[in-house]
């Protein structure tokens, strides 16, 4: 298989279940979706030719406009491997990868929005706003109406008259 990447953790749940291709007719997929499928087929033909890609980053390194003279032989070796693995059957086996991958991928947005709710959870918590006053218009309120630190002071009366801390 190619390499993809990512790498089994131990310890961790198990891997979600990979699903096939819904069906060998191609499936238009939004622009997001095509650019997650074209960054996993570069990663895997990266990932083939990474060793030519090593040795022609060592020769390029500490050079500036002298490397294209100076590394051209490793230059050409990297992109000969390069096209030589990007081809149309590499694409299609990475589409076929993003497909079967599609409910790791969901879960992993569940965790996410998982983790958002509970650091907004513990975000309202933190700022001592009761149960009931926590969710909508009046857990807004509440906030507004909180106590200032730091920045200008308030206003002292209702005409809206400066203190006179605010002038120095």
């Amino acid at each position: 298989m190619a390499p993809s990447g990512a790498t089994a953790m131990s310890g961790q749940e198990p891997e979600p279940p990979m699903l096939p291709m819904p069906s060998r007719n191609p499936l238009p997929l939004s622009a997001a979706q095509e650019s997650q499928v074209r960054e996993l087929y570069h990663a895997r033909v990266r990932g083939y030719c990474a060793k030519e890609i090593k040795i022609f980053a060592d020769c390029a390194l500490n050079r500036t406009f002298t490397a294209p003279f100076a590394c051209r032989a490793q230059n050409r070796v990297m992109n000969a491997c390069m096209i030589q693995h990007a081809t149309q059957a590499e694409q299609d086996a990475a589409r076929e990868e993003w497909f079967a991958t599609r409910l790791k991928r969901q879960q992993e947005r569940e965790k996410r929005e998982e983790r958002r709710k509970e650091q907004e959870k513990f975000h309202r918590e933190w700022w001592g706003l009761p149960a009931e006053d926590r969710q909508g218009e009046k857990g807004n309120e509440v906030l507004r109406k909180a106590e200032r630190v730091g920045g200008f002071p308030r206003r002292d009366d209702e005409e809206g008259v400066l203190s006179k801390d605010r002038h120095r």
